[in-house]
Parts: structure tokens; C-alpha cells; sequence
């Protein structure tokens, strides 16, 4: 049976030269030469199931020879190869093109051109298989087979199926002129020369009956077909930015498509686009990974948060099943559709996680602090409600005031924090405690999310009173959490507190999570800042999941020593909170020195190793590529190099850039906000914005109602060091109210 969600572990990698193309949750991962060789973890992927497992193509027999793979789209790419040599010539006079379109199924357009002075006669094949393996199993190389497995052809098709638990499964290949056989496509194929020879072949996944829809009929120019009109409003929707350094436009350019690319949709809910967590293995709604994107990029495209909280919405639970570990008002970790994830789980959802459910409700104020629909954000109070009940009820089993974890089956995650590897959270020994655990991030959430209830009882209720309790609950917990985290005698906060309340005492990157919700007393904030900054925990390409003074530290782990570029982004965004510029800039400048190392596309994770002891980032082999928070992540920091904190509700906006110079002149057109349009430029360190509403005040700092008293009123000299702002409208705007 399937052990979907206890891996313990990374993800298996990808073989250098692998090819990965995505649309919606399907994607194929190929070779270089468009060929899929069972055994590994190549294939065709559709609603989590593998109906490709073998598609290679022969010329008389022989492989292609790759020459070059062009990907303009993340969901088609051209595979260019030739024939190998016939006997007695030097070269191949034989070009073969594979043009590659993936949706729900593939089409895959053959060119085959003769270069040569004479006709070329040979025998093109294809050969074809479908395991319909689990996604879960084929990435850790355990693919099972069940059920019945079928084969039919006639002289227009070729019929895969399998039948197991009352469900049916098949996919259709099919092309004209080709001769079929149980696992084969032949073509005899006569080039005249100079000469060109096409054909077309589609694969079709048929799922108990009903076949799904084709994106790519061969009829319709692609630029009309729905993959490519998503794309094309993505691109208009977004924002366009000018800056004279083309190497971090290139990074937030390849930010953006990554992100259009790992969009997902409902088809019950057209109007609601979320995000996966990333490619390959991950093409589904993750809780805390797509809250986290979403958070990140709000800036840009508030559309994607709004559809993000929406679909988690919809899946929140309402009942107790320790199997699925589903309990009222938690929100899912992970969504999956595969029939076998089913038989594992009893569901397709999963909800072992202790973050998700206190990072939605950060989502929805957030919502609501951009600008977001209002009646849309209303809709959702409900369940941030039922979220809120569960953070209280069934998050803090004992009653103590923190949220905890502990798996209720087997098969659930061990940890379940986003460091959720089996040996994600150990002390300064490196000893793996014993749960229930409660994270220290987990709690800075929770007073995240008592902030946002305020706000929102504020912005849509109209209900002071309500919003005065929830700021009081969030004030007597950041005091309870302080006096039981913060460890004097380190000078730091404990990573968490296992089943017996005694605290994990590790150094590690999570204590930046709560500079990013503040809910870190001001006093306190110099010394973590400074440890985060550390030599212990500063690699020079970001800030280490772990410091190296601690027992478990390996730069090569998951969880234990590397860094993670949405990590990093939090980090710096809580340091900036906290007016610890220097901080937040050393961050952000060692982040985007890896993308651009990298060629603009920052990785799920990279090792830990010293920037001194390598000159380039080390990559981690299994590292999801693109990955949707690692995506997110140069926004986020472009966000905090701008200093961009808005707050509609109190008709506030914070803007105090600390760009380089190198940097400047920046302008940033189009940026939704308040359901219009702003504009935002930054020369010789003054932001300029319009048009802003006249009812806006624009300042350089938070919003003085919703952080009052987060932050000293005069921070440190050191940590605020920087060129100087100054921040104002343009000329021909009226000042707004104080």
C-alpha cells in the first residue's frame, strides 16, 4: 500500500539533462532528445498518476542524437536531434524535430528534414508504455503494480488501461498513416531531398469513461489555445518593472513566469487560480507552501492569494479522521487526486500540518491590508474563524497556549512544520526529541493570526471592541511565548519545546520567523538579528537552516544546514520590521547574488556550504526546479529593498527604499492596488507614487495603529544605517489626510 505522506526524506532527483515541461497540475520529464525510458522517474503525469512511463523514438532502430531543446513556454519545448550516420558518412543528413505540447494529455508534432542530396527511405518508431504508477512511488523509485492491465490497438489507436478498485484508467495514442502494434507507432517515412516529412500524435488520458480535454487541437494556432491565453493575461495582469541592473530583471522576470507556470485551477471554480508548491513533484495545493507564495507575492498579483486562500477554504476540515488527521477548521497540507493516494489515505487530502491552518488566517488580513476584493475576503470570515477554533482546541491539545503537533497514524508526517524531514527539528546535540512538538515559527504564526483577526474585525465588521480583544489575546501571547522560548543563557529562541515542555535548543533559522510577525519583544530583537547574521548561521549565500556549532549540521541535508531561499525572504522581511536594514540588505544582496550565480532561477534549496569555501552556490540534487516559494522569493525581497508595507484599512502606505544605487532609477507600472493601478518610481533614493488615493497616507514607516509598540521608536544607529530617503507623492498629488 501506498505510503504517500510519511516519507522520510527529499525527493529523489532528476538526472542532469532532464527536460521538464508543465501546465496545470500535469508535467512530463523527458531527456534532452524528448525521449521517456522506463525505470526512472521519466514520464507523462496526470492527476498525480503516471500514464506515460515509455515513449522512445527510433530511427531504423537507432536513438536521436540531442542536439538542443528550445523551451519558450514551461509547457511546450522542441526537441532537436538527427539521425545517426549511415554507413560511410562522415555525418547524419537526418534532422528529427519533436514539438512537444503538454495539458491534461500531450500532443507531440514530428519534422523529420532531409539534408541530403538524395531521397532518405527508413522505418520511424515509436515505441510506447504506461505503468500508471503513483507519483508518490515513481519519485522514490517504488512504483507498484496493481490492478488489471490491459492493451488494445486497431489501425487507429492504441488503447493502455488498467482497472483496480472500481476505477478505470487508459490513455489513447493515436496518429494518422501509423502502423500499431501493442507498444508500438511505425511510419515509413520517405524524405525527398531537402525535403520535409511531418505527422502529429496525440496521447489522450481517458479516466473511468471520460476522456479528458485536449489544450492543443491540431486545427488551432497555440496562441489561442488556453494554456497560452492564461499565460498572456498573466503577463498583462502583472506589473512591469525598469531597472538598469539586467541581471536582477532578468531573476524577477523568471520569478514571474515560474510562478504564472505553477498556477493551478479548479474547473468547478474557473474565477479561482491557486498555486502548486513546484515542479516536478509537487503540482498540487500545498497549505503552507502556497500560503507562503502567496504572501510573497501579493504585491503583484493579489488575484493568485485570493484564489490560494479560496481553494484551501474549500477543503478546510469539519470532521475527525485520524487517518487523513483532518480535525474542524484545520486547513489541508497537501491536495492530491491520484486513485492511489485515495487507498492510502481514504481521501485525497491530507492534513498533517501545524502551520497552514494560522498562516491562513495571516492571508486573509493580509488580503485585506492590500486591498484585495472586499466581498470576496468577507466570504472567507467563516472559515477564519473555524481556523481560529481549531488553533485553540485541537492545535493546543493541553491547554498550555501553544500550538503542537504529533502524527496520530503511521502514515502521517513525523514533523510537521515546513522543516517536515524526519530529522527536521533536533536539538543542539542533534538529538531528534520526543513530541508533542511546538514550534517556535508555529507560534509566531498564531500571533500573526491574532493581529489579522483584529484587523479584520476592524475592516469588515466594523467592530472595535472585537478587534481591541484580539490585539489584547495577541499582546498577553507574545508574552507567555517570550517567557517560555527565549533561552537567556544562549541568547537566542529555542527552535521548539518537546513533550515534556522542555525547550529544543538548537540555532536555527526559524527564530526569523518571528521577526517576520512580530511577535518578538523589541528588546529582544538586536540579539537574534545578530545571530541570524552570524557566521554560525550566515553561509554568504543566505542564512543556514542550521549553525554549524549545532550536532546535526550538515550542509548537505534537507533541513540541516542548507538554505532555503523563501527562508531567507522571510528573514529578511522580519529584520527590515524590525529597522535592521543592514540586516535585511546583507540577506537580500547574498539571495540574489545566488539567483544571478544560478541564471536567474533560484532552487527550492541549496547546500550550506561557506561562500569562502566555494565560489558558486553548491546545488542540493533533489531540489524542486521551479518551486513556487523559491519563485516568490526575489519579489519578497524587492519588496523589502523598497520598503513597501501598505494598510487600506487605517489609509496608510509605507515606502522607504534602501535600494543600491546600482539599482536606481527603478520604476515599478501597474501594480494593482485598491482595485486600480498604482505607479512606483525610485531615483536618487525618493519614491515617487501615483496616482494615490487622496484618503492615503504615504510615510516611510508600518502602520502606526496595527504595529504600535512592535518596534523601539529609535532602533539601534547600526541597524539603521543606509543611504537617506525621503519618500513623497508626486508633485501634482494633493497630500492626504494625517
Amino acid at each position: 500500500m501506498t505510503q504517500a505522506w510519511n516519507f522520510a526524506g527529499s525527493p529523489d532527483g532528476l538526472a542532469a539533462g532532464a527536460v521538464t515541461l508543465i501546465e496545470g497540475s500535469s508535467f512530463c520529464i523527458s531527456d534532452a532528445v524528448g525521449d521517456i525510458s522506463p525505470g526512472g522517474v521519466h514520464g507523462l503525469f496526470v492527476r498525480d498518476t503516471r500514464v506515460l512511463s515509455r515513449w522512445e523514438l527510433r530511427v531504423d532502430g537507432e536513438p536521436v542524437e540531442p542536439l538542443t531543446v528550445l523551451a519558450d513556454e514551461t509547457y511546450r519545448a522542441t526537441y532537436v536531434g538527427r539521425g545517426r550516420p549511415r554507413a560511410g558518412l562522415a555525418d547524419s543528413t537526418i534532422l528529427v524535430e519533436r514539438h512537444r505540447f503538454v495539458s491534461t494529455g500531450m500532443r507531440e508534432d514530428l519534422v523529420v528534414r532531409n539534408l541530403g542530396r538524395e531521397t532518405a527511405a527508413f522505418l520511424l518508431t515509436l515505441h510506447v508504455g504506461s505503468d500508471f504508477g503513483d507519483l508518490f512511488e515513481v519519485k522514490q523509485g517504488q512504483v507498484t503494480s496493481r490492478g488489471d492491465h490491459s492493451i488494445r490497438y486497431d489501425d487507429h489507436e492504441l488503447r493502455l488501461g488498467r482497472r483496480w478498485q472500481d476505477h478505470t484508467r487508459e490513455v489513447v495514442v493515436s496518429a494518422p498513416d501509423a502502423r500499431i502494434s501493442a507498444d508500438t507507432l511505425s511510419f515509413r517515412v520517405v524524405v525527398p531531398p531537402r525535403g520535409t516529412w511531418r505527422t502529429s500524435v496525440r496521447l489522450t488520458p481517458v479516466d473511468d469513461g471520460e476522456a479528458l480535454p485536449q489544450a492543443f487541437p491540431e486545427d488551432q494556432p497555440v496562441e489561442r489555445t488556453a494554456p497560452q491565453v492564461r499565460r498572456t493575461a498573466w503577463r498583462d495582469e502583472t506589473p512591469s518593472l525598469s531597472l538598469p541592473d539586467p541581471v536582477l530583471a532578468h531573476t524577477l522576470r523568471t520569478s514571474s513566469r515560474d510562478l504564472e507556470s505553477l498556477r493551478i485551477d479548479d474547473p468547478a471554480h474557473p474565477d479561482s487560480v491557486a498555486v502548486a508548491a513546484g515542479a516536478p513533484w509537487f503540482m498540487a495545493l500545498f497549505g503552507r507552501d502556497s500560503i507562503l507564495t502567496a504572501l510573497m507575492t501579493l504585491a503583484i498579483n493579489p488575484s493568485l492569494a485570493l484564489g490560494t486562500a479560496e481553494a484551501l477554504a474549500r477543503h478546510q476540515g469539519s470532521a475527525v479522521d485520524p487517518v487523513t488527521e483532518e480535525q474542524p477548521g484545520r486547513i489541508p497540507h497537501e491536495l492530491r487526486f491520484g486513485v492511489d493516494a485515495e487507498d492510502a489515505l481514504g481521501g485525497n487530502v491530507y492534513y498533517g500540518t501545524a502551520d497552514a491552518t494560522p498562516l491562513f488566517v495571516m492571508l486573509v488580513g493580509e488580503l485585506v491590508r492590500w486591498g484585495a476584493d472586499p466581498s470576496r475576503v468577507r466570504a472567507l470570515l467563516p472559515h477564519v474563524d473555524r481556523a481560529l477554533e481549531w488553533v485553540e482546541r485541537y492545535g493546543d491539545g493541553d491547554g498550555d497556549g501553544f500550538v503542537e503537533y504529533r502524527r496520530t497514524t503511521d502514515r502521517g508526517l513525523v514533523n510537521q512544520g515546513w522543516k517536515d524531514s524526519f530529522d527536521g527539528v533536533t536539538d543542539a546535540d542533534g538529538r531528534i526529541p520526543e513530541g508533542p512538538i511546538a514550534l517556535v515559527e508555529v507560534q509566531a504564526y498564531v500571533y500573526g493570526a491574532y493581529l489579522a483577526r483584529a484587523l479584520l474585525a476592524e475592516a469588515l465588521e466594523d467592530d472595535e471592541p472585537a478587534a481591541a480583544r484580539w490585539r489584547a489575546r495577541a499582546e498577553r501571547f507574545r508574552q507567555s511565548f517570550d517567557e517560555t522560548f527565549w533561552l537567556p543563557g544562549r541568547g537566542w529562541y529555542a527552535l521548539a519545546l518537546d513533550g515534556e515542555k522542555r525547550p529544543v535548543d538548537s540555532l536555527a533559522s526559524n527564530m526569523g520567523h518571528a521577526l517576520w510577525t512580530g511577535v518578538v519583544p523589541p528588546h529582544r530583537a538586536r540579539q537574534v538579528a545578530d545571530h541570524l547574521l552570524s557566521p554560525d548561521l550566515f553561509s554568504g549565500w543566505g542564512v543556514r537552516t542550521l549553525a554549524r556549532s549545532m550536532g546535526a549540521y550538515n550542509p548537505m541535508s534537507y533541513h540541516n544546514g542548507s538554505v532555503w531561499p523563501h527562508d531567507n525572504a522571510i528573514i529578511a522581511a522580519g529584520l527590515r520590521r524590525y529597522g535592521f536594514v543592514d540586516h535585511a540588505t546583507q540577506v537580500t544582496r547574498a539571495v540574489l547574488d545566488a539567483a544571478a550565480v544560478l541564471g536567474g532561477r533560484l532552487p527550492e534549496l541549496m547546500c550550506g556550504f561557506d561562500r569562502s569555501e566555494y565560489g558558486r552556490p553548491v546545488p542540493y540534487p533533489a531540489a524542486c526546479s521551479p518551486q513556487a516559494w523559491a519563485s516568490a522569493a526575489p519579489v519578497e525581497l524587492l519588496r523589502v529593498l523598497l520598503g513597501a508595507e501598505p494598510c487600506l484599512p487605517h489609509h496608510h502606505v509605507g515606502l522607504a527604499p534602501t535600494l543600491p544605487a546600482e539599482l536606481q532609477p527603478l520604476s515599478l507600472r501597474g501594480l494593482p492596488f485598491a482595485g486600480g493601478e498604482i505607479d512606483v518610481e525610485v531615483h536618487d533614493g525618493v519614491a515617487t507614487v501615483s496616482p494615490l488615493p487622496d484618503d492615503v497616507t504615504l510615510s516611510t514607516g508600518t502602520c502606526p495603529h496595527c504595529y504600535a509598540g512592535l518596534v523601539d521608536d529609535d532602533p539601534p544607529a547600526a541597524a539603521v544605517a543606509g543611504p537617506a530617503t525621503e519618500t513623497t507623492r508626486p508633485a501634482n498629488e494633493a497630500a492626504g489626510p494625517a
